[in-house]
Parts: C-alpha cells; structure tokens; sequence
C-alpha cells in the first residue's frame, strides 16, 4: 500500500507541474503583452492574420487584420463608440519602405444602453488594415509587429491589450485567410455620391437629407453612425421617414459636443442588429451654424453617464499606470504566495496534524520522503482540482472568485462539522478506532503517505478563502488565462504552500532537529485543540452573516448532539447502545427540524453605516452608484473589499484598518470609507475585482477623482496606509 502511494504522489505531482509547461510557449491575458500571434483574454480571442495573394512586393495587394472573436455577451468598439467606450488601437512596427494604412472599419452595430448606446462589434470581427509596400524587403521574410489595445465589454469593462508577431515570406502567396478578408471586406460601408445630401444642424436637433441609398433599403429603418465622435445622443429616441429614394431624419443633437465640423463623414445602415450587412458611406457637407456649445458641469452629469464615461477611462488608466504582470511573474508570484499561505492564520490548525505525523517518523528518512511527496500530491492535486472547478464555473457564466465555496453556508457547515470532528480527537474525547470502520481507523499505521495525502487536502480546503501577499495578481491574472496556463499557476501555488514541508521531509537535518517521540506529543496535541475549536467559532459567525443567528444556532445545537454522539459510541456495554442511540436520534430530530436553517440565506438588507471612533468618519456599503456619487462630489474613496470568511480581512480590519492615526490621516483628507461585503455572492463585486486584476478578497484601493484605482497588499501596515494618504491633495 505505501509503494502504491507513494508512485501515486510522485506521477501526481509531475502531472501537476507539467500539465503547466505546453502552456508557457505564449502568455494571454488582457493586461500583458503576449509575444504571440494569438492573444485569448477569455472575453476576446485576438489573432493577427495576413493576405497578400500575390506575395509581398511593391505594387503587391497586401491585407493584414486583426480577428476579434468575442465570448458571447462581450463587444468591442468602433472608431467612434458612441456614449462610451473606447476604439480599438493598432500600433505597427515595419521595415522601411513598408507602411500601414487605416482600418478599413466593417459596418457597426448599435448596442443600447439603457439611455446611452455604444457603437461596435460582437461575434466575430475582422478589422482589415491596407500595406503599402514602396521598395522590396531585404530580407526571405517581412517581419511584422502589431501592438493593439481594445476595451472589451458587458456589463463590465475590461481594457485589454496583445503583442502579435507575424513573418510573411516575401516569395509565394499568403492567402489561407482569404474568405475572411472578402467578407470583412465586404462588411465595409459602401462609397456613396454625396448627390444633394445634407446635414443641417437646428436646436437640439441634427436634421439629415440623404440620397443615393440602395433601392432595396427604402421603406425600412435604419441607423446612423456618425464617425464624429459626441456630436449626437446615441441612445435618444429620434424619428425618420422615407419620401420617395429620400432618407431624412431628426436626431437628438448633444449640446455638449466636442466639434462643429464643416462636413460629417457618416454611415448609414439597415436597423436590424446584422453586423454582417454592410452599410453606406457618405460625406455630406454642414449647411447652416451649430448651436453655441454648453459648458458640461459636473453636478448635472447623471450618475449612469459618469459611471458609463468612467468606467472605461479608469481601468484604462489603472492598467497604464502601473507594471502589468506576465505569466512567469504570475507563476512565480504564485509559488511565492503559496510559500507564504503557511504563515496565514487560517492554515494554522491543520499545523498539528502535520507537526504530529511528521515527528512521528522521525526515525524514519525514506518514510519522510514518501510522506513529502503524498502531502505534496494532495496539496497540488487539491488546489488544481479547485482552480479548475473555479474556471470552469466561471466559463459557465458564474460570477464568483477565489474563496467561492465559502459563499456556500453547506460548505461552512460542513467545514465547521469537520474542525469539530477533529478537535474532539485531538484533545483525546475518542479515538477513530473506537467510531470508524477498523479499515479506515487504521489508515495512518497502514499507509502514512496515504494519510499524509489526505492532510494536504484539508490543508487546501483550509487555506483557499485566504489571499496571501502575492497571491491576489497571480490569482487576477489566472482568471483571464487559457485553461492550461491558469491551472499551471494553481499548481505553482500549491507547491509553494507544499513546498517548506516537501523540503524537510527530504533534508535530514530538518527531521533531526525535531524533539524525539514522547509525551511532549501527547500535550502537544491536546493543545491544538484548541486553535480547531476556535475556527470553528468563526466559522459560526461567518455561518451568522449567511444564514442569521437562527442558522448558527442551529448548526452549534447539533454539533453539540454530535460531539454528544461521538461520546456515546466511545463507551462500552449498555451505555454505548443507550446513550449513543439517545445521541443519534437527537442529532436526526434536530437535523430533520432545525437543518434547512443552516442552508437558507437570510434576507439581505443594506448595509448600516459603521462608526470607526472618528467623528465624521463611517464604513459605508459600497455600490458602483454610491462609488460613482462620492467621486463626482470631489472626495478620494477607499474600498475595503472583505468577507467573513476572509481571516486576512478581518486581521487587516481590526489591526491597520482600526488604527487611529490612519483613521485621523483619512478623515483629514476627507477620503470616504466604502465596504464592499463578499460573504455572499456578489455579481457587482465580482466584476469589480475583476477590473482590479483580483480574483479574490482581501482587495483594498484607494481612488482619487481623476486618478486611476491604486491597489495595495493584501497584508495591510499602518506605515503603508499612511504613505499611501499622504499622496492625496489636501482639501
């Protein structure tokens, strides 16, 4: 049985560190630089495509493209994106005598948003850009480089970006991608006549006159897409009719637009929401005076605008400001993180059970190692298994995070029946033998590695709602990778959590260091007992932030029947049978009455201001709009993103968070406190954390009016709070 685990733990192991390695030949992610011709952010899959039928030549016909295949949901913008948004950018790298016109922009589509609009694409989009080739390439190959930026969105936004490497051969065609360059090119607004078309601008009003439309379009509705930019309302209702081939329409005229062109570049298509259809270009000269522009103040901008115009600029701004990571920094903040996790309090308890089978084979070094590598096994095993139940849920289209099983009262319940189960053994109420099968009693004497498997399982069913210092960027970044590379940076974290304990259990001098076997075990043991029973009292409190009081009292009455029924079966004779089976028919009345009380989620009410000893300083419930008000009344805004089952949140909210000199810091700089509470599940907060690179809590930020998000560690100090205030302006 030890041979069979321990070839089990050592192929588990290699399996884990290796299914990571195929995937380390390209880096994706929406906010890295991926050296790669393809680029999957998870919302858009972008890849750089050429046609030249002819060969790269002077006076050659030469198209490259960027593909944009977008998840379902998610669009990409147009040249001009309407309310909100932003364009997609090409930036081109060439040899000399080559160069890159424009994008040839296929017909839009018109994305309404409540009352904004967006202008862009979803599907399948190829955005074709002309080569100009003015002398022959030196060289067998035309060596290309493409920097792009786009701004995915759904709800949500998520400014994205990706590096794309492509050699044409200058001998021979490149024509694989043909049918996709005909139909991106057959996308393309047609060239009309500009004829006696015009535009006439009125009070609040843009008054259009077209001709020269197809045929085939009259009687039909259609749509209008401006390329200047803040000219028009997107969104507002508008009317139109058809007098015999002539269009007109009267269209709501911002009165805050940033030009007053002298001709407008437009297009018109059908309004039927077929991206594929191509529409009709013309120029139309202006006739007649804009209207004098408003000045825009910002106590009039409504809260769904700013939100709207923020929301993209801001995490754009976020990601310019500072280092985006790649994939061999997230693998290695992952490793680090995990080394790490050890040190969190919420691994502490399982340290007993690890300390105590450790010291056990003391004596023993070939059994250390076989130990070291089934712990191993089961840690790595545990977080790839849970990493990828977090991928594929999220593929699915959950919204949730790293810590999501916790969101689960079931989980909690159970996790804290378990704790109980375990902290009852160690301070020696029963032993397995007594209550377990004798197969399964004995699985420690019988198989050590096999035992030492499953304690790294509960090692990681642990650790996982808690977020070390490395650990957030890492798990962020996960979370936009491809599945091979997302799963290669969970495994990088359990073997950095594994890894202190894989390295003792092979360095003797380690094993020799320890105390020789002995009643000091026995003391040991019983007292961390006592470090399970307190995690089972927080996990009743963050079971009381689920399901109420009445559901924590429930779960606490029958552990208390089950710590009763464990006594019971402890016994011998007549008072085994008698007292165990009272136990047991206790624990199956009050799981059969009271139990749909521990899983049923109590009504979620707003969140009551908070007082933090500070006069005018308060923890608010944090809200896009409430974030969005604050900011737009001038005020920074610090967001503590936290949960109950977050042991790291809570030490962070009782330590740096509660201290004085940081609360009198904030309130000087009149910097507003919003909590955002992740003890539940949560779509808005999930998202946000997303747009910060984070996949899990803690996560703090402080955001000044004008200035992009700034993420600090998740292991808050007082010095790195107050160094971070004193940034802020003065008010």
């Amino acid at each position: 049985m030890t041979s069979l685990w321990t070839r089990v733990a050592r192929w588990a192991l290699a399996a884990a560190l290796l299914s990571g390695l195929p995937a380390l030949a390209q880096i994706n992610t929406a906010a890295l630089l991926a050296p790669a011709g393809v680029v999957d952010t998870g919302q858009v899959r972008a890849e750089l495509l050429a046609h030249a039928p002819q060969g790269v030549a002077p006076g050659a016909t030469v198209w490259l493209g960027l593909r944009l295949q977008h998840a379902p949901q998610w669009h990409t913008y147009w040249k001009n994106p309407g309310d909100s948004g932003l364009p997609t950018e090409l930036s081109w790298t060439l040899p000399a005598g080559v160069s890159a016109g424009a994008v040839d922009w296929p017909t839009p589509r018109k994305f309404p948003l409540g009352t904004l609009a967006n202008y862009g694409y979803e599907g399948t989009v190829l955005l074709p850009v002309p080569l100009t080739i003015a002398q022959a390439p030196s060289g067998a190959t035309l060596p290309i480089t493409l920097e792009a930026t786009w701004l995915a969105c759904r709800q949500e936004c998520i400014p994205e970006e990706g590096r794309f490497t492509l050699n044409l051969p200058v001998q021979g065609s490149t024509a694989s991608h043909a049918a996709e360059f005909d139909a991106a090119l057959a996308r393309r607004p047609v060239a009309a006549a500009s004829g006696d078309g015009a535009v006439v601008p009125e009070a609040g009003f843009l008054a259009v006159q077209l001709a020269n439309l197809p045929a085939a379009w009259r009687g039909q509705t259609l749509e209008f897409f401006p390329e200047t930019p803040a000219l028009i309302e997107p969104g507002a209702a508008w009317t139109q009719a058809w007098d015999g081939e002539r269009w007109t329409a009267r269209i709501p005229l911002t009165p805050h637009r940033s030009q007053s062109p002298t001709e407008l570049p437009l297009v018109v298509a059908q309004a039927n929401g077929a991206s594929e259809q191509a529409g009709v270009r013309q120029t139309v000269a202006v006739q007649g005076s804009w209207p004098p522009v408003v000045a825009l103040p910002a106590a009039t901008v409504s809260p769904e605008l700013q939100q709207a115009l923020q929301q993209a600029l801001d995490a754009r701004a976020a990601q310019a400001s500072g280092p985006s990571i790649g994939l061999w920094a997230a693998l290695l903040g992952a490793l680090i993180g995990g080394l790490i996790l050890n040190l969190m309090p919420c691994v502490f308890p399982v340290l007993a059970i690890k300390v105590l089978a450790f010291a056990q084979h003391a004596e023993q070094q070939a059994s250390h190692r076989r130990v070291g590598l089934a712990y191993t096994a089961g840690v790595v095993l545990s977080f790839v298994a849970l990493g990828g139940l977090l991928l594929g849920l999220r593929s699915a289209g959950e919204a949730i995070g790293w810590g999501f099983q916790l969101q689960s009262p079931l989980v909690v319940a159970a996790l804290a029946t378990l704790f109980t189960v375990i902290g009852l053994n160690l301070a020696g109420l029963f032993e397995f033998g007594n209550v377990l099968p004798s197969r399964l009693a004995t699985l420690q004497a019988r198989s050590p590695s096999g035992d030492a498997f499953l304690t790294g399982v509960l090692a990681v069913a642990i650790a996982s709602p808690c977020t070390a210092p490395f650990m957030g960027a890492s798990l962020g970044l996960a979370m936009a990778l491809p599945t091979g590379q997302a799963l290669a940076v969970f495994a990088l974290l359990g073997v950095g959590m594994a890894l202190p304990y894989l390295a003792a259990s092979w360095w003797p001098a380690v094993a020799r260091a320890l105390p020789r076997p002995g009643a000091w075990m026995v003391t040991f043991r019983q007292f961390m007992a006592f470090p399970m029973f307190a995690t089972v009292v927080w996990l009743l409190w963050v079971l009381g932030q689920q399901s109420g009081i009445t559901g924590a009292a429930a779960l606490l009455l029958m552990l208390v029947a089950l710590a009763w029924l464990i006594w019971g079966l402890g016994l011998r004779g007549r008072s085994r049978t008698v007292l165990a089976g009272l136990a047991a028919a206790a624990l199956l009345w009050l799981g059969l009455s009271l139990g749909p009380n521990v899983t049923r989620l109590q009504a979620s009410a707003p969140g009551e201001p908070v007082a933090t000893g500070v006069p005018g300083q308060s923890w608010q419930a944090w809200s896009p709009e409430r974030q969005a008000t604050l900011l737009a009344q001038g005020r920074p805004v610090f967001v503590d993103y936290t949960a109950a089952w977050c042991v790291t949140c809570q030490f962070n909210k009782n330590n740096a968070l509660a201290d004085a000199d940081v609360l009198a810091d904030m309130a000087s700089k009149h910097v507003a406190l919003l909590r955002a509470d992740w003890t539940r599940r949560d779509p808005l907060i999930t998202a946000e954390l997303a747009k910060l690179g984070r996949s899990g809590v803690p996560v703090y930020t402080l955001i000044a009016p004008g200035r992009p998000p700034q993420v600090l560690s998740e292991v808050l100090s007082v010095g790195e709070l107050r160094a971070t205030l004193a940034q802020l302006p003065t008010p």
